[in-house]
């Protein structure tokens, strides 16, 4: 589960003196090659500088390298072979043995081995690896107490996050497990997956409240940090299940911290608050010159003037400046029902309506326009049977559809 630290590249240190003659000449083959990622030769290489120096450090590079090729019998060989009780390097090799065992199976011999390494040298990997050990060997109990061993010695999120898996899925400690992760966050943040992990436990619990609180934890924590990839990704997670659990909480928090202001324009318009969503609209055209948002200003303009006929040309002009651009059937069937209903130019409203038809034919709104402005226009006749396609499709219940039905029934 976490042997990471343990394979991690371990710098040279060569010393000046050269123990044989093609030392120097060994070690750039053997660089070179690592750097070619040939590193089956590049081990093998290292080997026969250790037997030729008895330098350690060569040794430790072979060890490393045969474990990330998964040459699992390679590092049991020469870890035993080679390992020395008196040498600096004695902890290093007797893990690497202990964790080829491991990986070859071999749990009861692993076991004693992490056991022996435990006891002489007592530190937070070496409680980990034998814990490790317990948990491959289904014994749960024993890996809980050596993972809180480690963790408590280290105060590790990597380590946290193995322990609260045991406690979680194996021994079905599942408060336990969310109280460690949990004050872990609050002391320490967020390093080595526990908001995540957290964050896993609460999605399986159904836990909005808990879900929301970690998000904003761990992105304040990347934002601070400067990691606004992570951040990003968890802001868009922690903006999706505010706005699942109460929308006004999601926009709370993008109006204080000014982060997403078209999600914050979204969240206006789906709450329906016009006068929220016409202040936004109008920051954004003015900032980007987006002539979509023109178009979007027109409509809320409109829609929420006290005295419509008063704003009634500013908002059609807005509508025509953004229709010179843009070919958008909900624009044109917006300005074309203007012009129609307010009298302003019948003939140009229908123009409008039709090409918004065009895109959309079955549009019940767009067939409504096209039958009051016909109905306008005094072709009774074909403003009912457009009118009639409206009342089969939708019914009466919208008090407009009614009073152009009722209307377009009485044209003569």
């Amino acid at each position: 589960m976490l042997f990471a630290s343990c394979i991690g590249n371990k710098n040279l240190q060569r010393k000046d003196i050269k123990l044989f003659d093609a030392e120097d000449q060994y070690i750039l083959y053997a660089l070179e090659h690592e750097k070619n990622r040939d590193f089956a030769f590049a081990k093998d290489l290292y080997l026969v500088l250790f037997e030729k120096t008895n330098r350690y450090e060569y040794l430790e590079r072979f060890l490393i390298i045969s474990m990330q090729l998964s040459k699992y019998e390679d590092v049991k060989k020469y870890s035993l072979k080679y390992m020395d009780e008196e040498d600096k390097s004695y902890e290093f090799i007797l893990r690497f043995y202990t964790i080829s065992l491991l990986k070859l199976e071999e749990l009861d011999e692993a076991l004693k081995s992490a056991l022996k390494l435990l006891e002489v040298f007592n530190n937070s990997e070496n409680y980990e690896l034998v814990a490790n050990i317990y948990f491959e060997r289904q014994e749960y109990k024993k890996a809980e107490e050596y993972f809180e061993s480690a963790y408590l010695s280290s105060i590790n999120g990597a380590t946290l996050t193995n322990l609260v898996d045991v406690l979680y899925s194996y021994l079905n400690k599942k408060e336990k497990a969310i109280s460690y992760l949990e004050t872990h966050i609050r002391l320490y943040g967020c390093e080595g997956g526990v908001c995540t992990k957290l964050f896993s436990f609460y999605q399986e619990q159904k836990n909005i409240d808990g879900i929301i609180s970690v998000l904003k934890k761990a992105y304040f924590e990347y934002k601070n940090s400067g990691d606004f990839y992570s951040m990003n990704r968890t802001y868009k997670y922690l903006i999706a299940y505010l706005e699942q659990k109460n929308i006004d909480d999601a926009i709370k928090f993008l109006e204080k911290n000014d982060i997403d202001e078209y999600k914050l324009l979204s969240l206006y318009q789906k709450k329906d608050d016009k006068t929220k969503a016409l202040e936004l609209l109008n920051k954004l055209y003015k900032s980007s010159g987006n002539i979509d948002l023109l178009a979007q200003i027109a409509i809320l303009e409109f829609e929420t003037a006290k005295d419509k006929k008063k704003i009634l040309k500013s908002v059609i002009q807005k509508f025509e400046d953004a229709l010179i651009i843009l070919d958008n059937h909900v624009y044109q069937n917006f300005l074309g029902y203007l012009l129609i209903d307010y009298n302003v130019d019948i003939n140009k409203g229908i123009e409008y309506v039709k090409k918004a038809l065009n895109k959309a034919p079955n549009n019940v709104a767009y067939i409504d326009s096209l039958a009051w402005g016909l109905y306008k226009k005094k072709q009774c006749k074909e403003a009912y049977i457009n009118m009639k396609k409206v009342v089969d499709a939708i019914g009466l219940e919208e008090e407009e559809i009614k009073i152009h039905w009722n209307k377009i029934k009485e044209c003569k």
